[in-house]
């Protein structure tokens, strides 16, 4: 049958095997160095491991290609020991266990919103806005202020905050963001996202902003776990 299903280039692959990682469907492996979809009927074409690659050698064509085998894929999970979960591996269910030494009794009423501006959507932002000039800029995932729980005080404080979900939205925020950071004096950016694959498009929509704006801009990235954790 005629499907769409992933390409991997190899002469863009550079082996960091992200893309594997980010495939909870086993298609992908890394074969010699290089990431190589090893099964047709293992991908189910949802995309998944294309945020993931720091490299953009991961595409999707339409080619005959075996369909995608749900049965195969959950068999192979089980038989390698790995949660059954069939769709998006950032909408797993999961529940976090806090016990009252973590969660305060009482919320401080005294630590006031760090937000800098409105709006902080993205898609709703102006390109250009005074507020920008000279700003260090917050591009933050929706989801995490809700996992972070000091989001204001160790992210926020001080900085022009952007938000969005490139998976609800369905939109390349790069566009935009290019025009931001190439007509605002923009002086450094922090991409605070989730650890799930997904949320890997919005690292990738400010790295290509960085590289499209023709400006050196200090960048780092802070990558958060669903239970509040800081991982890098």
């Amino acid at each position: 049958m005629i499907r769409k299903i992933i390409h991997i280039d190899q002469e863009k692959c550079n082996g960091c095997g992200a893309c594997a990682s980010a495939c909870h469907e086993g298609a992908i492996g890394m074969v010699d160095g290089k990431a190589r979809l090893l099964r047709d009927d293992y991908c189910d074409g949802l995309g998944d491991c294309l945020p993931a690659c720091p490299t953009g050698a991961i595409t999707f064509v339409e080619r005959e290609a075996a369909a995608y085998d749900e049965a195969a894929v959950k068999a192979n999970q089980a038989a390698k020991g790995a949660p059954v979960h069939s769709g998006c591996p950032g909408a797993q269910a999961r529940q976090m266990r806090r016990t009252a030494e973590t969660t305060p009794a009482v919320p401080s009423a005294s630590e006031p919103s760090q937000l800098g501006q409105w709006p902080c959507q993205i898609k709703l932002a102006p390109v250009n806005a005074p507020w920008f000039d000279g700003a260090k800029l917050l591009v933050a995932a929706d989801c995490a202020a809700y996992a972070y729980a000091a989001m204001h005080r160790d992210f926020m404080r001080g900085k022009i905050t952007l938000i969005g979900c490139p998976k609800l939205d369905g939109v390349d925020y790069s566009e935009k963001l290019t025009l931001i950071l190439a007509e605002n004096d923009i002086q450094s950016v922090t991409v605070v996202r989730m650890e799930v694959p997904c949320c890997g498009g919005l690292e990738l929509a400010v790295k290509k902003a960085l590289q499209a704006s023709g400006k050196f801009i200090p960048w780092q990235v802070v990558t958060l776990s669903v239970d509040g954790r800081v991982l890098d």
